[in-house]
């Protein structure tokens, strides 16, 4: 696909798999491939070699014990091969390099050597300096769509992109929660030497790759798993994907701890995303892995590995995961900014404005405390001991929008001002911030749950969605439910596609010009200072009678001693503003024009934010103040 002048001190990275195809010897010498294979319910298993190689035909493999088997044959890269059980079903390797006929066609022996490193100086960047961008790569047009994007995206003040899960999938549409096979990177986006050309170009850009990764169940098409090592499940243990992974048996340990360090070293990922890991249930397991990665990358290299776990277990971040999505920040905004109580919602109902405080102030809003969506049961763990960037703080996701009914936005859901006063938190609070893609825009297209099934699954996807939004109330109605888009139509993959920097209007712009602005702020004045920041406490203020305003203030103490202070104001009514949290300082950030003029008087206006940073601040804070300002004017 990429035609590129090769560096002569370019680099090869391959990671050597315990299992799977792994080509043997020197890269030019005579091809062999180890084949190994765990299938403990089968007492035969042969090598299908499919591609007219002198190798072609049926190989018995060798039982090496314990449901192993191995077979070391003459064939090399470009190999297509299956596996054949017990002389019946034909299968794919679990460990699959790469489909190129998709999750139920042969695999492919892939040298991973082939691909030449051009950017081997990398080595990541703290994660402090972190402003990540997530994305799907097929909604952008695959890898080659992926990589066009990212000069704008280095130009806005990105300085990590996260790929949604890549691994797999059955057809040529999905959102990657249904892989079946988390060692092949799916063909629909290109070839593996495609991803690592975009892993690389982004590198060269100074760009951080993220990869979400799913360990916690397997889609439901194409896992043949249940076939040939019914081991790798406890089957008593049941999950909305059916038997629930046995993270207590070795080899599935093993399985998905290879599965890390071969994105991480063969494709030179900076950082995984381990998705719902309260769905594994094995806080053991998650920090053996993560110690074997520390223990197995490169010296010197930034490797972050993030969580997404909804029983915000903070003592996973104290020595073994660099953060977590947090969950707690983007439900108390969304419920403040839109009003919405339904569903997981209403554990932030009563007080989202206190919860946000929380959030600013400790980490985690609940930290302990009963969940009314958990039956009252506690959640969480006390996490005020954790730096501010122990936490991934986001308004908009693949989740919180792809999990809606109709996908809808935020902008279609609550004011224009309040929302950039929300960005403006976002964007400058000390913990990480996260955008989704096309979300600099302003974006108001939707972005839907798609698939690609076929036949009877397809029915049930379609159908099981539309009955879960029964019970919200805006989808009682049948005839309503029967509007939402069906995953599997392929234009529902198109209506999610953003248009992105093509797109000139002035409004999109405008709006990208406000992202930029909050992100040049970021950068210059507080990226810079993060390393060793603490929160100093965050307050509720009192509207006009007395009663808590959906408004607080909050502040940080920076490396270097600065004050980092902010006000926010989510109300349609100003707010009055104590001398207390009006501090001394620059003002560096504000929306709406000359909302400081009004705080200067003792008024925070209505949807409001403003940010001030105490101490000697450089010149840049003045200079691009006044730009700000005018742009907005």
């Amino acid at each position: 696909m990429h035609d590129r002048a090769i560096d002569p001190h370019a680099h090869e990275h391959a990671h050597c798999l315990p299992f799977g195809a792994q080509v043997l010897g020197a890269r030019g010498a005579k091809p062999r491939t180890r084949f190994r294979f765990w299938a403990p319910s089968c007492k035969k298993v042969e090598l299908l070699i499919e591609n007219g190689t002198a190798c072609e035909g049926a190989h018995e493999m060798n039982e090496s014990g314990n449901g192993w088997f191995d077979l070391e044959t003459g064939c090399g890269p470009g190999t297509l091969y299956h596996y054949r059980l017990d002389g019946k079903l034909t299968v794919p390797d679990p460990a699959s390099r790469f489909q190129p006929q998709d999750v139920h066609g042969p695999s492919e022996v892939i040298d991973p050597r082939a691909y030449q490193w051009q950017h081997t100086h990398w080595h990541g960047r703290p994660w402090e300096e972190a402003v990540i961008y997530e994305l799907h790569v097929g909604a952008l047009g695959g890898y080659d769509g992926v990589m066009k994007r990212l000069p704008s995206l280095v130009e806005l003040g990105v300085t990590a992109i996260e790929l949604m899960p890549l691994n797999d999938f059955p057809g040529t549409r999905n959102w990657g929660y249904d892989g079946v096979l988390p060692f092949a990177p799916d063909s629909a986006y290109g070839r593996p030497d495609d991803l690592k050309a975009l892993i690389d170009a982004a590198h060269g850009l100074g760009l951080m790759v993220i990869l979400d990764v799913v360990y916690n169940h397997f889609g439901p098409d194409g896992n043949y798993l249940h076939q040939y090592a019914k081991p790798f499940f406890r089957e008593n243990t049941h999950t909305p994907w059916g038997p629930a992974i046995d993270f207590e048996r070795m080899e599935v340990r093993e399985f998905f701890c290879d599965n890390t360090l071969y994105w991480i070293n063969e494709f030179r990922f900076d950082g995984l995303r381990f998705d719902a890991v309260h769905a594994i249930r094995n806080d053991e397991w998650l920090r053996e892995v993560a110690d074997h990665i520390r223990a197995k990358v490169q010296h010197g290299r930034h490797v972050h590995l993030i969580l997404e776990n909804e029983r915000n277990t903070a003592n996973l971040l104290d020595t073994h995961f660099t953060a977590q999505w947090n969950d707690d920040a983007h439900n108390a905004l969304h419920v403040l900014l839109t009003g919405e109580t339904e569903g997981y919602y209403h554990a932030y109902a009563k007080q989202p404005i206190r919860q946000l405080a929380r959030v600013l102030s400790s980490g985690f809003a609940y930290q302990g405390d009963p969940s009314p969506i958990h039956d009252g049961e506690p959640r969480g763990e006390a996490s005020g001991h954790l730096p501010p960037t122990a936490f991934v703080m986001f308004l908009q996701n693949h989740d919180q929008i792809g999990n809606r009914a109709m996908g809808e936005r935020l902008r279609s859901l609550c004011s224009d001002d309040a929302l950039r006063a929300a960005i403006g938190l976002v964007l400058l609070s000390p913990q990480i911030p996260l955008l989704f893609m096309d979300e600099e825009y302003g974006s108001e297209q939707p972005f839907l749950f798609f698939t690609d099934y076929t036949g009877d699954l397809a029915d049930a996807v379609r159908e099981g969605r539309r009955r879960e939004f029964a019970r919200f109330a805006s989808f009682a109605d049948e005839k309503r439910r029967a509007q939402i888009p069906d995953p599997n139509d392929p234009h529902t993959l198109v209506k999610s596609s953003p248009r992105g920097h093509e797109d000139t209007s002035p409004e999109r712009l405008e709006w990208m010009h406000f992202y930029k602005s909050a992100l040049a702020v970021r950068a210059k004045l507080i990226m810079p200072r993060l390393k060793h920041a603490k929160p100093l406490g965050a307050t509720v203020l009192k509207a006009q009678d007395g009663s808590e305003a959906k408004a607080l203030a909050a502040r940080w103490q920076l490396t270097d001693g600065e004050t980092l202070s902010i006000v926010l104001n989510l109300a349609e009514q100003p707010v009055p503003l104590s001398s207390t949290n009006r501090p001394p300082g620059k003002v560096i950030f504000e929306t709406p024009p000359r909302a400081r003029d009004r705080v200067d008087d003792g008024e925070l206006p209505a949807q409001s934010f403003v940010a001030w940073l105490t101490g000697d601040v450089c010149e840049y804070a003045t200079g691009h103040d006044a730009r700000h300002r005018a742009h907005q004017e």
